[in-house]
C-alpha cells in the first residue's frame, strides 16, 4: 500500500513524500486516515527535532511521519487482531500509550504511523494498550479533536485538593469553587472553558484571562455568560493587559479568597507567577503550558506553599480513559470543539502549516490527508466564495452554524474536493 506522508528527517526538515508501507502482517492494522488537527507539540518536535524526548536519534536516516491528532477508517486487518478490529470501523487514536514506559507516540517516533499521512499502519504498542479506539460516527473532524480534548480532561482530573490531618487527595477541581484559566482565549483554551460549562463536576465561579480583545470577544461569542449562568457557573472574561493591578483586581473577583484552581495556557514567566499569586487555601495550579525552554523557570511562593497548601503540578496529554470521556461527550452534544478550529487544508499545506505554526492566528489548523488545498482561514470563506464555488457554499454552511466549523461542511468538502 502507498501512503502519502509528511516526515521529519531533522530539524525544521519535513518532507512530503510517497512511499510503500509494505505488505499487513499479522499484527498489523492498516488504516486510512481522513483528518488530523495540527498541534503545537507537532511544531516543537519540528523545531527539536532528535532533541525532543519523542523523537527518536536517528531520524535522519530513519524519518517518522508527523501528526497525532488524528482519525480515520480502518482499512486491513492483520490474522492476530480480526476479533477486535474489523475493516471499515472508524477509528480515533490515544496516541500516549505509555508501553512499557516508552514515551514513543504516533506523530512523533514511528516511520509508518502519524496524522499527516494517507495510510498508516497502527504500531503494536497502540494495540496492546488499547489505545486504537472504536469510533462510530461520520463526521471525523470530532475524532481528531478527541485527542486535544482528552489532554484538557486529564488536566481537569489531575487537579487535587487536600484536608488538613488527612493525607489523601480528593482529585478533580473543586465542585463549586473558583477557577481561573490564564491565557486561555486560544484552541485548547476554548475547549478547557466548554468542558468547564458542561462536564458533571463545575465550578461556581470561572474566570478566563488573555491579552487579545478579539480572541476574548470570540470567546465570549461562543460561550458566553447567559449560557455559564443557565449551567450554574458564573463566567467573566478579563483582558489582564488593561488591568493596572492584574493579581489584586482578579483576587477581588473572587472577594479576596482566590481560585481554589488555575490553569495555566502559556509558558510565559509573568502569566505562571501570576497564577502562583491568585491561588486560595489548599488552590491548585496546573501548568498545562508545554515550554519549549528546557531551563524555563518562574517564581513560586513557598511561603503559601507551606503555609497555605498551595500545590502546583503539570500535565501533558490525557490518557485512554479520558479520551474516551471526549468521546462519549461529544457523541452525546454536550461538548462542541469544533470551536478550536479556524483553518482547514490539504496535506500539501501540513508541513508549511507545521513549521510556521507559532506564526499563524488563529486557533486549530485542521487537515483532510486526501485533498490539496492552501490552508484557509475559515473567516475568509465568505469572502473566498466571491470567486469560488467551493467556498462559496463552505461559506454558507458555517454561516449558518455560527461561523463554526461543522459536520454538513466536513460532509461537503470532501464530496466536493
Amino acid at each position: 500500500m502507498l501512503t502519502k506522508a509528511v516526515r521529519l528527517y531533522g530539524v525544521n526538515d519535513l518532507r512530503l513524500e510517497t512511499f510503500d508501507l509494505g505488505p499487513v502482517g499479522d499484527d498489523d492494522v492498516l488504516c486510512e486516515i481522513v483528518c488530523d488537527s495540527i498541534c503545537m507539540s507537532s511544531y516543537k518536535a519540528a523545531a527539536q527535532g532528535p532533541a525532543h524526548k519523542r523523537v527518536p536519534d536517528d531520524v535522519a536516516k530513519n524519518p517518522v511521519i508527523i501528526g497525532h491528532e488524528f482519525c480515520g477508517r480502518i482499512v486491513e486487518v492483520g490474522i492476530n487482531w480480526r476479533e477486535r478490529y474489523q475493516a471499515g470501523d472508524g477509528f480515533a487514536i490515544q496516541p500516549a500509550h505509555f508501553y512499557k514506559g516508552s514515551l514513543q507516540a504516533p506523530g512523533y517516533s514511528y516511520p509508518l504511523c502519524g496524522g499527516a499521512a494517507t495510510y498508516v499502519k497502527i504500531p503494536i504498542e497502540i494495540l496492546l494498550t488499547d489505545c486504537l479506539l472504536p469510533y462510530d460516527s461520520e463526521t471525523f473532524f470530532y475524532g481528531s479533536l478527541s485527542e486535544p480534548m482528552s489532554c484538557i480532561i486529564g488536566a481537569y482530573h489531575a487537579m487535587y485538593h487536600t484536608k488538613l490531618g488527612a493525607y489523601t487527595h480528593d482529585m478533580g477541581i473543586k465542585q463549586g469553587g473558583n477557577l481561573a484559566l490564564l491565557a486561555a482565549a486560544g484552541p485548547m483554551g476554548l475547549g478547557a472553558i466548554d468542558y468547564a460549562l458542561h462536564a458533571d463536576r463545575k465550578p461556581a465561579m470561572l474566570v478566563v484571562t488573555d491579552i487579545d480583545d478579539a480572541r476574548l470577544s470570540r470567546a465570549a461569542s461562543i460561550y458566553s455568560p447567559e449560557e455559564a449562568k443557565a449551567c450554574g457557573v458564573n463566567l467573566h472574561y478579563v483582558n489582564t493587559a488593561k488591568l493596572d493591578q492584574p493579581v489584586q483586581e482578579l483576587l477581588a473577583l473572587t472577594g479576596g479568597t482566590g481560585f481554589s484552581d488555575v490553569i495555566c495556557f502559556a509558558p510565559v514567566k509573568p502569566v505562571v507567577e501570576q497564577a502562583n499569586a491568585i491561588l486560595s487555601f489548599d488552590g491548585c495550579l496546573n501548568f498545562f503550558a508545554g515550554p519549549q525552554d528546557h531551563a524555563f523557570t518562574a517564581g513560586v511562593n513557598y511561603y503559601d506553599v507551606h503555609y497555605a497548601g498551595t500545590h502546583i503540578m503539570g500535565t501533558t496529554g490525557g490518557n485512554t480513559d479520558d479520551m474516551r470521556e471526549s468521546i462519549s461527550l461529544m457523541s452525546e452534544g454536550r461538548i462542541n470543539p469544533a470551536a478550536m478550529i479556524t483553518h482547514i487544508g490539504g496535506l500539501d499545506s501540513a508541513a508549511e502549516t507545521t513549521l510556521n505554526l507559532p506564526k499563524i492566528p488563529g486557533g486549530k489548523k485542521l487537515i483532510y490527508t486526501h485533498i490539496n488545498l492552501p490552508l484557509t482561514a475559515i473567516a475568509d470563506f465568505e469572502k473566498l466564495g466571491e470567486s469560488d464555488e467551493l467556498f462559496f457554499e463552505l461559506g454558507r454552511i458555517v454561516k449558518e452554524n455560527g461561523g463554526l466549523w461543522c459536520p454538513e461542511a466536513e460532509q461537503y468538502l470532501l464530496q466536493n474536493k
